[in-house]
């Protein structure tokens, strides 16, 4: 038998593979702590539970429409126009098996061979697998620590060519936590008009701001990038409903709207019927003093974690504006961080996710999406591995 060559297209989840170590050591019974993993330690809601368990007993348990149920459509609409001003309409409304799934859809119907998506460097490991796997090619713009790792407009001019089909935007940012502000994306809208160029842009962690810092959507900034910007989004990270897989995406192109219906038709039909009315109330406002709770813990878990690293000798550590991650600087002490992550989880029992995987040399991962005294004791062992 022969895997289709497409496969060869496709490499594994760094993310996911040291994860899934971590926990099978910790199987064997090893004391690992592990920093890989992007999923708050908090549980979903209750009121997003009680919703889940009305429809089961209300027997909303059949097929429901590919696209989603109007109930659910509408509350992401109401959701949008409520927190950033946008204007959709049901038919304007994709959910899907979580966000992933949705960029996957993405990148089925849009890229053709040789299509081009730019995606500003340290980025999420999907996206340029992904693109890939489509007959796609990605192209990096790198960033670092002076632009507080994000694209500028002028980087991203000099990067668009002819086959320019989309760029990637992350805001706020996995791996980096870096948010991209309301001037920064006026920029990077200036650079697009007049291009048939889309924005795809994942705001997955928009709820996980720090600093009284407020966020900005990518569609709201002008009417030009409402109408180029397909917003992806879902309720696993600041609702910690990693594991109900709800993910949308919303956009005025409806052509794009109903050639992922029909695609989504094909695969996987529509996100199960329970999971569509527990994202109702999340969506609606109900969990919102959750979802701040979880954001306090976060901040606090964040000023610990910047603090005790930029206090290891060789080590330094941006301060994330949003998401639960840091992106730690171990230049000094390595330029391999492949190997640095390998090391440490043999010798201390601490998962990390290497910089390599983001795109970026010289960093690892640290997510903070954990309790507080396994982030000091993670940090503890990272110290005493580095000044060993």
């Amino acid at each position: 038998m022969k895997i289709a060559q497409r496969m060869e297209n496709l490499s594994p989840s760094v993310t996911m593979a040291i994860t899934a170590l971590g926990r099978e050591l910790k199987a064997q019974g090893k004391d690992i702590l592990s920093f890989s993993a992007g999923e708050p330690d908090f549980d979903t809601p209750e009121i997003v539970k009680n919703a889940a368990i009305k429809a089961i007993k209300d027997g909303f348990t059949k097929y429901t429409a590919v696209e989603g149920i109007t109930e659910t459509k509408q509350a992401i609409i109401n959701k949008l126009k409520k927190d950033h001003g946008l204007t959709y309409e049901l038919n304007q409304i994709v959910i899907s098996n979580g966000a992933k799934h949705s960029l996957f859809n993405l990148c089925q119907l849009l890229i053709e061979k040789g299509d081009e998506v730019i995606i500003p460097a340290p980025y999420w490991v999907t996206y340029p697998e992904q693109v890939k796997f489509s007959d796609g090619v990605p192209v990096f713009i790198d960033t670092d620590e002076s632009t507080e790792f994000k694209m500028t407009a002028e980087q991203l001019k000099a990067a668009i060519t002819p086959k320019t089909k989309a760029i990637m935007l992350n805001t706020p940012s996995n791996p980096t936590g870096a948010v991209y502000s309301k001037e920064e994306l006026i920029a990077i809208g200036k650079v697009l008009e007049g291009t048939d160029i889309l924005v795809w842009s994942d705001e997955m962690y928009e709820k996980i701001m720090y600093d009284g810092k407020e966020f900005t959507a990518a569609a709201s900034v002008s009417e030009d990038m409402y109408q180029r910007t397909i917003t992806i989004n879902g309720l696993s990270k600041a609702v910690a409903m990693t594991g109900w897989r709800f993910g949308y995406i919303a956009t005025p192109k409806v052509e794009i709207v109903k050639a992922m219906t029909k695609l989504q038709g094909q695969v996987t039909s529509n996100v199960n019927s329970i999971t569509q009315h527990a994202a109702i109330p999340a969506l609606e406002g109900d969990a919102d003093a959750d979802i701040e709770m979880m954001r306090k813990a976060f901040e606090e878990r964040r000023d610990i974690a910047v603090e005790s690293f930029n206090a290891i000798k060789g080590v330094s550590c941006f301060k994330p504006q949003g998401a639960f991650y840091l992106f730690v600087n171990i230049k000094e002490i390595t330029p391999d961080s492949m190997k640095f992550a390998a090391d440490l989880l043999e010798d201390k029992g601490v998962a990390v996710v290497p910089g390599l995987a983001f795109g970026m040399e010289g960093y690892f991962r640290f997510s903070f999406a954990t309790d507080l005294a396994s982030i000091q004791e993670g940090i503890r062992r990272i110290k005493d591995f580095i000044e060993k």
